[in-house]
């Protein structure tokens, strides 16, 4: 075959399609419970709106952009992550003038040019939730807290999380010009994007993730020490509200994460199991000034993004094992060509009333489409031949039992459905 999957991009099949449906129904679960409203924005933006927000010098906009001109001249960008492209919205909508405070969830696919490797794909796909409007340290404690629900739901143990504050616009100058004279004494041993970092944005140093740089910054100043009063008493009172609500922490010094609007509070869950060095499942913090650096009122704001493929590849190593995708309620039969008039009637008529039908081929003998219904996972068999057409009947046979009933071909539908314990939901 001539043609494959792009590098770093991959199929999602039925089979684990069920098992992302069902991660996305817990994530959809868990924000209707604090009160989430779901967005769906698109998937290309104006390439300025991810250069300004994320920063000119992070990775994201120097070498993982997917960003292309269209036939008017525009240049537009794949989305390299969710936040932006809501803020876009929250203010373009007028929603910070109609709804000061609001709570979105998103799910959809994500695109950064990055070196293919377990759990990161060019076009990964990530849930998140962006709450606006709240200032307080109680939602910082919510949206953890969500964070943390979303994945005890989904069976999943034993993640830490790693928290940090880096402060304000206030006190943060005064850690950035301490961390670069620090910086300065190591420079020549830096890996190359950090010599370049030191003068841009010294606070991406600490997220590097090459060896050298990480021992070379373990003794670097830590935002902590340089904290105002108010980022102080935000970041405590944090902290209480995480020991209230019995959330496990660890504070991370050298937490920054890799995006420039991050205000104040950021933060990571992490999980050994299965992810190797690439541990983080989800990824969040403040950014206080995002909107109005989009043009909007000031509007304090948190959120966080979590990848489905690094989430799932958890799942997996701890041996959770979702449900699987149910097949249909029945499977109808038809033996011979004749048959096959009756069977199509039979099975739109099963569908109408909300009973899944998987309808066999006329053309197979009755034995070929007996092993098709058993390998469906249907309950039943709706069998129609030609002595059930001269009769008006369906014969219905139990595939866990072997069973069989005549039913009135008239009837049929309505009865089956009358005993069917799987219908498809309206919204599958």
């Amino acid at each position: 075959m001539p043609y494959s999957a792009p590098r770093g991009t991959k199929d999602i099949m039925p089979d684990e399609v069920a098992v992302w449906r069902w991660l996305e129904g817990k994530f959809r679960h868990v924000c209707r419970l604090y009160d989430y409203r779901e967005i769906r924005t698109p998937i290309f933006e104006d390439t300025g709106l991810f250069a300004r927000s994320a920063g000119e010098t992070s990775d994201i906009v120097t070498k993982q952009m997917y960003t292309f001109e269209d036939k008017g001249g525009h240049s537009l960008t794949l989305r390299p992550e969710g936040t932006p492209a809501v803020v876009r919205a929250y203010l373009e909508h007028g929603l910070a003038a109609t709804s000061p405070v609001a709570r979105f969830f998103y799910m959809g696919p994500i695109f950064r040019y990055e070196r293919p490797q377990a759990g990161r794909y060019r076009q990964h796909h990530q849930v998140g939730v962006e709450c606006f409007g709240v200032a307080d340290a109680t939602a910082d404690a919510e949206v953890i807290a969500l964070g943390r629900q979303y994945l005890q739901d989904l069976g999943i143990t034993g993640a830490m999380l790693y928290i940090n504050s880096i402060g304000c616009n206030k006190c943060r100058p005064a850690f950035r010009q301490a961390l670069r004279r620090f910086l300065e004494g190591v420079h020549t041993e830096l890996c190359g994007d950090c010599q370049r970092r030191v003068d841009a944005n010294p606070l991406r140093v600490l997220d590097c993730k090459v060896d050298r740089c990480r021992e070379l910054t373990q003794n670097a100043p830590e935002p902590e020490a340089y904290l105002c009063p108010e980022c102080k008493e935000h970041f405590a009172l944090l902290l209480a509200l995480l020991t209230e609500i019995n959330v496990e922490y660890r504070i991370d010094p050298r937490l920054v994460r890799g995006l420039d609007y991050y205000t104040r509070t950021v933060f990571e869950f992490k999980h050994s199991q299965g992810l190797g060095t690439q541990d983080t499942i989800i990824g969040g913090g403040r950014y206080d000034y995002l909107v109005e650096q989009f043009g909007g009122p000031p509007t304090p704001a948190i959120g966080f993004g979590s990848g489905i493929e690094r989430t799932l590849m958890v799942v997996q190593a701890l041996g959770v094992n979702p449900p699987p995708l149910s097949g249909p309620y029945v499977f109808v039969a038809p033996i011979g060509a004749e048959a096959a008039r009756k069977a199509v009637r039979l099975a739109t008529d099963l569908r109408s009333l909300g009973v899944a039908a998987e309808l066999g081929q006329p053309g197979r003998s009755l034995k070929a489409q007996m092993r098709q219904a058993n390998r469906s996972g249907a309950a039943l068999a709706a069998l129609i031949g030609e002595q059930e057409l001269a009769e008006g009947v369906v014969a219905v046979r139990s595939l866990a039992t072997g069973d069989q009933t005549l039913l009135q071909f008239e009837d049929a539908a309505r009865s089956i459905a009358d005993q069917s314990r799987v219908a498809v939901p309206a919204t599958e």
